[in-house]
Order: structure tokens, then C-alpha cells, then sequence
């Protein structure tokens, strides 16, 4: 879905629209405890779901690839599962550039298929609130800037599911640039004291292929565009002007016209996303770069042991 977060959202209170909207918030609650079943637990493969419940922008594709990398170490044959969307393309060239990624509609149909191949482990970018599934491992992303935004669920606010959902899930990650946790990781573990909590920093991969004495213009189309500013100008990188577009944005032609002529006029260089990037033809690609970013998770040695004790 291509969205821009309206501003209310990450308010640090719900404003009056957001209370204008709750009856509707209340409708979706209703209909998801109607649509609600039992769900499946694979007994032949392992099942370790990279979710969210505030909508977009958490980190939930890099945190896959960690935690795929990790398994690799630890000699575990694993593959990626992740539903079939058509705008979402740049995700999945991200995740089949790191591994095996089965993609299609059904989530259960690519479990077959990694299954028949198989793979031990299955690790899901996203799917939490996928009700046929039962996972024996599931973590739930947020970003520590955004956090819960103003706490409210969709449409009223970002969540998809109230915070304390988290009672019911095993792991947290809080992705972020290094802003401060205590309070947040205080928050969790009063709903969920046995909930394990991973921090991590997003990393620049490739800073040492960008020019970083000159100056950049920077655009995404992202769920948390502040979290990819920050990273830049954490490495120095020199923005003059950056330019935000909706998540999962399909630019079109007169777009990277404008976005280039605008660089040309601040005699500055172009950079993006490496998802961004994934999602230009071959012609818009020319003279723009990419940041590509990685997770660095402070607490490593403590998530290796969780998943060797939950697999």
C-alpha cells in the first residue's frame, strides 16, 4: 500500500482527529476478532516471523536479513518467506540478494515450497497478523524514534494492534540510530516482563563508496524517512536538501527529471535508498547513488543464545 503517514500519527497525544476516527478504529478491532482462528504450526520447519504493529518504516527487512545471516553461522539452512505484493518488488530483490526467497500470494504455499526444499528455518518479512499462522519464534519490530506514535490504532493512530498485543509475542527489536531505550524497554516489559529485548543501530554498508565531500540532495519514499536522514548525516554524508514521497513510491519519469535538475541547481549529487534505488529503471538510475544499510544489534551474543534455545 503506498501511503504517506499523515502528520497526527506520531503525535505525542492523540489530537481531535484521531478521536474523530475511533469509531471506525473500533470497527476494525471487531472485525479482526470476527475473522480470528486457529492457526498452523508447521512441525517440519521452523517458523520465525520479522513483524510489526506500527505500520511501516521499522526495519523489518534489514532485521530479516540479521537474523538469516546468523542462522547461516550457526549452519542453520534458512530461506525467506514473503507475500507477493507488486509495489513492494524492492524488498524482494533486497531479500534475494541475501538468500533463497520464496514469494507468492499465500504465505502457506511458499511454506510448502521452502518446506519440499528442505529448509529448516523460514523466516517471514512480515505476516505477524497473518491469522493461519502460528510461529515458533515472533518478533516484533519497532523504530525508536517513531515508537508507538501516539498510541492509537488504525486509522486513529499507527498501530495495527494495541501495545499490549505484545504479551503474546516473544521477542522485540527497537532499530534505531542510538536515541535512548530505558524508557521504552521500561514500557515493554511492564506488559511483558518474560519478552526478550534486542537493540540495534542501523549501519552505513557502503559509506566508502560515497564521495562525502561533496554535497548530496537526498529522496526516499520509505516508511521512516528521518531514520534514513539520520544515517546519512551520522556519516558525515552533507545534505542540502532532502525530499520525502510516500511509502513504496513508483517514480516516474518526470519525478527523477525534477529530482535531477534540482540537484543540478544546488550543484549537488544525488543519493536514495537501496530500496528506492531497486524500484528505478535503468535510465533513472544513472548518476543517482544508494546508502546501502545493515542492522548492527548491540546485544548479539544474547539473540544468538534465544534462537539456539527456541529452534
Amino acid at each position: 500500500m503506498k501511503f504517506k503517514k499523515p502528520n497526527f500519527w506520531d503525535y505525542n497525544k492523540p489530537n481531535f482527529i484521531a478521536y474523530i476516527l475511533l469509531p471506525i478504529t473500533y470497527l476494525i478491532k471487531i472485525y479482526n476478532f470476527l475473522r480470528s482462528g486457529e492457526k498452523v504450526k508447521s512441525s517440519k520447519i521452523k517458523t520465525i516471523c520479522i513483524g510489526n504493529i506500527y505500520v511501516g518504516g521499522t526495519g523489518k527487512t534489514p532485521t530479516s536479513i540479521k537474523i538469516s545471516k546468523i542462522l547461516n553461522n550457526l549452519n542453520v539452512k534458512n530461506a525467506f518467506i514473503k507475500k507477493k505484493y507488486h509495489n513492494q518488488i524492492d524488498e524482494q530483490i533486497i531479500l534475494s540478494s541475501h538468500g533463497k526467497l520464496f514469494c507468492k500470494k499465500n504465505r502457506l504455499d511458499s511454506l510448502k515450497e521452502a518446506l519440499n526444499e528442505n529448509f529448516e528455518v523460514a523466516v517471514f518479512d512480515d505476516g505477524l497478523q497473518d491469522r493461519r499462522i502460528n510461529y515458533h519464534i515472533a518478533f516484533v519490530c519497532f523504530n525508536i524514534n517513531s515508537w508507538i506514535g501516539n498510541g492509537f490504532c488504525l486509522p486513529s493512530g499507527p498501530l495495527r494492534e494495541n501495545l499490549k498485543s505484545l504479551k503474546k509475542y516473544d521477542a522485540v527489536f527497537l532499530n534505531g540510530n542510538g536515541e535512548d531505550t530505558v524508557s521504552i524497554e521500561k514500557i515493554i516489559k511492564n506488559i511483558n516482563p518474560n519478552i526478550k529485548v534486542f537493540t540495534s543501530l542501523y549501519v552505513a554498508l557502503n559509506v566508502n563508496q560515497i564521495d562525502i565531500d561533496k554535497n548530496y540532495l537526498s529522496f526516499s519514499g520509505i516508511g521512516n524517512p528521518d531514520s534514513f536522514l539520520k544515517t546519512l548525516k551520522d556519516n558525515n554524508i552533507k545534505i542540502v536538501k532532502n525530499l520525502i514521497f510516500p511509502d513504496h513510491y513508483n517514480f516516474t519519469d518526470k519525478d527523477i527529471i525534477n529530482i535531477k535538475e534540482t540537484a543540478k541547481n544546488l550543484n549537488a549529487k544525488i543519493i536514495t535508498t537501496e530500496k528506492d534505488y531497486n524500484r528505478l529503471n535503468q535510465e533513472n538510475s544513472k548518476d543517482v547513488e544508494c546508502l546501502k544499510v545493515g542492522l548492527k544489534v548491540l546485544n548479539e551474543k544474547e539473540l544468538i543464545d534465544f534462537l539456539n534455545n527456541k529452534l
